[in-house]
C-alpha cells in the first residue's frame, strides 16, 4: 500500500532579502544553476528509495521562488511526477518577480495554488520593511494570476509592524476582501536577532506597536474576515469555503512530508530532520554522491508520549481544535493521559471542551504560546 506524503521545495534565492528575514535565503546568488542540479539529484536519489511513497500536496516555498527561472520550476516539478491524486501544488511569488510567461509556465507544469506576498497595502510600511514591490505592483501581479486562471490564490498579510495603525490593517483588508481572495494568511512580525529590522528597532529608527495595539490587529483581522465569509481554521489562516491549505492542514494533523533543498525540513516515520544550511556543502554532498551528509537528524525518533504531546499541540492550532476520538483512534488511548494538563488549561480559561472536541478559548487564542507550552 501506497503511503501518502507531502512534498515541500526550498527555493533559497530571492532579489533582496526583506529587513525581517531570517530564513536562509541569497540575494542574487550565482550558484542557482548548480543549486537546481543538485536539488532535482536529492529528488531522484529520494524517490529511488521510495517507490512507496504516494505525493499528496507539494509547496514551492523560499526565499521566492518566483525569482529563479520558471523552467527550473518545471524541471522540479517534472521529476518529483505528482500523480492525479496530488490535490494541491503551490508555489510562493512576490510581486516584481512573476510575469505572465512565469505563470503559465506554473500553471501548465500543474501548479494549482499560488501564494502571493504582500504584507501590506501602504507603500510605506512596505518600504520599512525592506519589501521589493508597492501595492500597485501586487494589484499588478494578482490580476496577471487571474488572467492566467489560478482559482486558488493566498494572499500574505502582516500585522504588528513598526509605525502601523489599526487603520493600515483595516484599509488592507478591505483592499483583499474587495478582490474576493479565497485564502489569507496574516502573521505577526517576529523580530529575529541579526535581522536589518533588528537592528533598526534596537537602534531607534523604527518602533513597534505596543502588544495591546497587536492584539487589537489580530482581532480586527478574525472579525472583519470572518464577516465577510472566510472561516477562521487555523491560527494564522481564513479560508472561503473548500479553500484551505490542504499541505499545511496535514502538517497540523501530524502527517508525513519530505523537504528537498537547503535548510528543508523533513518528518518521516516519527523523526524530525532538516538538510544543512550551507549552500556550498550542500551542493558538494550532492555532486558528490554524499546525500546522507546533507541530513542533520534533529531527534531520535518519537516515543508514543512524545507523538501524543505533539499531536496536541500542533491540533490546538487549529481554531476547531482536536477531534477526542480522532485522538484516541490514533493512539488507542483516552485523551484523559492528558487530564492535569486540559484541567489546568481549562482552569485558567484558555481552552473549551465538550464532549467532541477541545479548543482555544478567545483568551487561548491571544495566549497560545502558554497553551502549547503545556505539550512541549
Amino acid at each position: 500500500m501506497n503511503k501518502e506524503i507531502g512534498i515541500y521545495i526550498h527555493i533559497p534565492f530571492c532579489r533582496r532579502k526583506c529587513f525581517y528575514c531570517d530564513f536562509v535565503s541569497f540575494e542574487n546568488e550565482d550558484k542557482q544553476e548548480k543549486y537546481i542540479e543538485a536539488l532535482i539529484k536529492e529528488i531522484e536519489y529520494w524517490k529511488e528509495k521510495n517507490k512507496d511513497k504516494k505525493i499528496k500536496t507539494i509547496y514551492i516555498g523560499g526565499g521566492t521562488p518566483s525569482f529563479i527561472n520558471s523552467k527550473d520550476i518545471i524541471k522540479i516539478i517534472k521529476k518529483l511526477e505528482p500523480t492525479e491524486e496530488c490535490k494541491e501544488i503551490t508555489i510562493e511569488v512576490n510581486p516584481g518577480t512573476v510575469n505572465k510567461e512565469k505563470l503559465l509556465d506554473y500553471k501548465n507544469a500543474g501548479i494549482n495554488r499560488v501564494s502571493i506576498g504582500l504584507q501590506s497595502t501602504k507603500n510605506e510600511l512596505l518600504n520599512e520593511i525592506g519589501r521589493i514591490h508597492n501595492f500597485d505592483e501586487f494589484m499588478k501581479t494578482y490580476y496577471l494570476v487571474k488572467e492566467v486562471g489560478f482559482k486558488n490564490v493566498n494572499v500574505d498579510l502582516m500585522i504588528g509592524l513598526p509605525n502601523q495603525t489599526l487603520k493600515d490593517v483595516e484599509d488592507s483588508l478591505k483592499e483583499i476582501v474587495k478582490l474576493n481572495v479565497n485564502h489569507v494568511s496574516v502573521y505577526s512580525l517576529i523580530i529575529e536577532e541579526g535581522t536589518k529590522l533588528y537592528t533598526k528597532i534596537n537602534n531607534g529608527e523604527l518602533k513597534l506597536p505596543e502588544e495591546e495595539l497587536e492584539r487589537k490587529m489580530y482581532w480586527k483581522v478574525k472579525r472583519y474576515l470572518e464577516s465577510k465569509g472566510y472561516k477562521h481554521y487555523e491560527i494564522s489562516n481564513f479560508a472561503k469555503e473548500g479553500y484551505e491549505s490542504k499541505h499545511n492542514f496535514d502538517c497540523w494533523n501530524q502527517k508525513e512530508y519530505k523537504g528537498f533543498g537547503l535548510a528543508a525540513h523533513s518528518y518521516i516515520n516519527d523523526i524530525r530532520f532538516s538538510n544543512i544550511c550551507d549552500l556550498n556543502s550542500y551542493i558538494e554532498n550532492i555532486e558528490k554522491g554524499n546525500f546522507e551528509k546533507n541530513i542533520v537528524i534533529e531527534e531520535r525518533k518519537q516515543t508514543k508520549e512524545e507523538k501524543q504531546k505533539e499531536y496536541m499541540l500542533l491540533g490546538l492550532r487549529k481554531i476547531d481544535g482536536i477531534k477526542i476520538t480522532d485522538f484516541e483512534n490514533k493512539f488507542n488511548v483516552s485523551i484523559n493521559i492528558f487530564k492535569n494538563e486540559i484541567e489546568k488549561l481549562l482552569d485558567e480559561k484558555l481552552i473549551v471542551k465538550n464532549n467532541e472536541c477541545i479548543k482555544l478559548s478567545n483568551k487561548g487564542i491571544d495566549l497560545a504560546n502558554m497553551v502549547w507550552e503545556e505539550f512541549i
